[in-house]
C-alpha cells in the first residue's frame, strides 16, 4: 500500500538529511491543508521539493569531491559514491537518502498536492 501525501510529508519532516527550508515548507503545507492558504502553501512546498531534491549526477559529483570527503568522511564518501554510481547505472535519477526519497515520492504526486 502506498503512503498518503501526509505520510510522505511526515517522512520528510523526520528525515535527518532534510534541510531546514524544506522542513519549514512541509510543516507550513501540513498546517494549511483544508484552509484558505492551502493552494499557496502547496505551491511553495512543491517549489521547495523541486529545488532540494539531489539529482544523482549531483550526488556523484559531490561524493567524489574534497567537500564530499569532508562531509561524509573519506570512507563514507567512497561508499556513497559507489552507491550513487550503482543507482545511476540502474536508471535512478535522484539520491535515495531519506529526504530525497520522500521528495521524489511527493513530486510523483505533485498534481494531487497542487489540486
Amino acid at each position: 500500500m502506498s503512503k498518503t501525501i501526509r505520510e510522505l510529508t511526515e517522512d520528510l519532516l523526520a528525515a535527518p538529511s532534510a534541510c531546514a527550508e524544506v522542513k519549514e515548507t512541509a510543516q507550513n503545507y501540513l498546517d494549511a491543508i483544508g484552509g484558505e492558504n492551502e493552494a499557496a502553501a502547496a505551491k511553495t512546498f512543491v517549489a521547495e521539493l523541486e529545488e532540494d531534491i539531489m539529482p544523482i549526477d549531483g550526488l556523484i559529483s559531490f561524493a567524489g569531491s574534497d567537500m564530499g570527503a569532508k562531509v561524509f568522511g573519506a570512507d563514507g564518501a567512497k561508499n556513497i559514491l559507489a552507491h550513487a554510481k550503482e543507482r545511476k547505472a540502474a536508471g535512478a535519477k535522484y539520491c535515495d537518502c531519506p529526504a530525497c526519497a520522500a521528495c521524489e515520492a511527493l513530486l510523483d504526486q505533485k498534481d494531487k498536492i497542487l489540486k
